[in-house]
């Protein structure tokens, strides 16, 4: 089974507002960088948005470790809350889960792989998180005459 890094993040000009998303996935020597733009969304929409995107690349079952500075998507699948919210129909406290469409989607993804994931601590010096950070402010950037 191949072993893969994934770093991503997701950033919002305003929130809700303009956003963008980015990846780095690492096999061996390879890199491949991508991201994209959501010209009205919310930051935790592109956290978790980056990590689909992520993994929709990936053509076989594999190992990987994803490195994410977003607590809501880490702790979301690693403490089993995306799981007990799909169990209870989406529903939290008797409200709709936020982004339920895009955790349905993940969760059908993540299923195919061994997937470990770990937090770090944003606009911390972690080379390939600044790097992703860049990523998606520059989707904004670019592609904020879209947005007027």
């Amino acid at each position: 089974m191949k072993k893969i890094e994934i770093f991503t993040d997701g950033a919002c000009s305003g929130n809700p507002g303009p956003g963008g998303w980015a990846a780095i996935l690492k096999y061996k020597d390879n890199v491949k960088k991508i991201s994209g733009f959501v010209p009205n969304t919310t930051n935790n929409r592109m956290e978790i948005l980056a990590l689909i995107n992520a993994l929709s690349i990936l053509k076989e079952s594999c190992e990987i470790t994803v490195y994410s500075d977003s607590k809501y998507v880490v702790d979301s699948i690693t403490k089993n809350w995306v799981l007990n919210w799909q169990k209870n129909n989406w529903l939290r406290k008797n409200k709709k889960v936020p982004n339920s469409d895009l955790w349905y989607i993940l969760l059908n993804i993540i299923k195919n792989h061994k997937i470990n994931f770990i937090w770090v601590r944003g606009h911390n010096g972690h080379l390939e998180n600044e790097e992703c950070d860049k990523m998606a402010v520059n989707e904004i950037a670019r592609n904020k005459y879209i947005t007027r």
